[in-house]
This record gives C-alpha cells, sequence and structure tokens, in this order.
C-alpha cells in the first residue's frame, strides 16, 4: 500500500473513531478541510508540520499515521 494512502487512511479512521466531522478535525489542525479531505483519500502529500498539527488535533502520536491497518481475521 502507498503510505500516502495508509497515512490517509489511518487519519480518516481515528477521525471517525472521534466522531469528528471532516470540517471539525480541519478547523481544529488549522488547515483547510478540502485539503484534510486529499490526505484521507491519499492525493495530498502533507508536510510533517501539517500530519504533527493534525495528530494533536486527534491526540494522537504521529506515528499512529503510519501503522499498517490490522488485517481481517
Amino acid at each position: 500500500m502507498d503510505v500516502r494512502a495508509r497515512v490517509g487512511q489511518n487519519v480518516q479512521k481515528l477521525r471517525r473513531d472521534r466522531d469528528l466531522s471532516q470540517e471539525e478535525l480541519a478547523h481544529r489542525a488549522n488547515v483547510h478541510q478540502t485539503y484534510l479531505s486529499g490526505v484521507e483519500s491519499g492525493k495530498r502529500n502533507p508536510s510533517v508540520m501539517v500530519l504533527e498539527r493534525i495528530a494533536i488535533a486527534l491526540e494522537v502520536d504521529i506515528s499512529d499515521f503510519f501503522r499498517q491497518p490490522k488485517k481481517a481475521k
């Protein structure tokens, strides 16, 4: 899996786990909602600084964005 897709999927899952809309997370992370949408879809290549802001807004460690998705049993 492409690293951008992995990061995007993890950001989206973490956001949904916290019951946040893209708009709310974008506001908390100080990024535009369309940019966040691009990150979640794997179309954007966010900088480490943007990933840090998103991680802080989600209250997670930035390394959580790079974890391999768990495989279904």
